[in-house]
């Protein structure tokens, strides 16, 4: 099994900056692809960043140059370094790893990102 624990979500004005982290516990061996999505009420949830293994990212074309994804594989950890904050980037947050081993994606329990105007 895999957990994953969010945390760095908060209130912050537009223009601002926050850092998401993501602690993976558990069988990471069998991890390979990690991302952060975000669910907006009223909205699906949407991809905002993913890391492969070997470190290859891909972002939402809504975030690119604002928001960087990285690993620390050492500390199992995935972050989202968010800057130039929008009112619009308000949702819930989602960390997310894959495991090609297992078949499936995990889910944290999500932190919320909350950007006054």
């Amino acid at each position: 099994q895999v957990q994953l624990v969010e945390s760095g979500g908060g209130l912050v004005q537009a223009g601002g900056s926050l850092r998401l982290s993501c602690v993976v516990s558990g069988s990471i061996f069998s991890i390979n692809a990690m991302g952060w999505y975000r669910q907006a009420p009223g909205k699906q949830r949407e991809l905002v960043a993913t890391i492969t293994d070997y470190g290859r990212t891909n972002y939402a074309d809504s975030v690119k140059g604002r928001f960087t994804i990285s690993r620390d594989n050492a500390k199992n950890t995935v972050y989202l370094q968010m800057n130039s904050l929008k009112p619009e980037d308000t949702a819930v947050y989602y960390c997310n790893a894959y495991s090609s081993h297992a078949g499936r994606d995990y889910w944290g329990q999500g932190t919320q990102v909350t950007v006054s105007s």
